[in-house]
């Protein structure tokens, strides 16, 4: 199978190798603080923040129905690849316990889900240049550095975290796309009237 070609093992052992040869008591804080942001609890309570903002705030049902679905489904679309690949997770040095399959990395999943619908939902009512480099830098950031943190801390290989980037990219380019189509007919429905 690809996640265990021989490619990928070298790979992932050469990722590894540099990202926790950087190992010291402060990064570990600090990774174990950005695994904890990308954890389930976090990624719940944040998405309750964000569908109240959505619907107090901006009073886009459509924007929020978006969030619902692609928040929602990415947790079952990577359930469902987990169980199609089952691959165990790295047993080289972990610096916390975990247990599950590894591939995708379920972080970065999260991360990418959230993080990006959140930056095109945001990106249509930032109108300043400033506002909208901000935005990416910081959705970048925190994706970046969830899942950096799931290798450092050694809970996945390097090649689970982009197989999570890329089911989540995945899941977020059919639902954005369905949604703009969505909203296309709309108009063209009301301009038609």
């Amino acid at each position: 199978m690809l996640v265990k070609g021989n490619k990928i093992v070298n790979f992932d052992s050469t990722v590894i190798r540099g990202i926790q040869g950087m190992e010291t008591p402060p990064l570990t804080t600090v990774m174990k603080f950005f695994t904890n942001i990308g954890s389930t609890k976090v990624v719940i309570v944040l998405c309750l923040l964000i569908i109240l903002f959505l619907y107090l705030v901006l009073h886009h049902r459509s924007e929020l129905i978006l969030f619902i679905v692609v928040t929602a489904g990415s947790p079952m679309l990577n359930h469902a690849l987990k169980s199609f690949f089952q691959r165990a997770r790295p047993d080289l040095h972990r610096l916390i316990e975990i247990g599950g399959y590894s591939f995708p990395s379920g972080h970065a999943m999260n991360a990418f889900t959230v993080y990006g619908i959140l930056t095109f939902l945001l990106w249509r009512h930032i109108r300043t240049r400033t506002g909208r480099t901000m935005l990416i830098l910081f959705s970048a950031f925190m994706i970046i550095m969830i899942g950096i943190s799931r290798i450092y801390l050694g809970v996945h290989y390097p090649s689970d975290i982009i197989g999570g980037y890329m089911a989540s990219g995945f899941w977020l380019t059919i639902t954005i796309w369905l949604f703009q189509w969505y909203k296309d007919r709309q108009s063209k429905e009301v301009n038609s009237r």
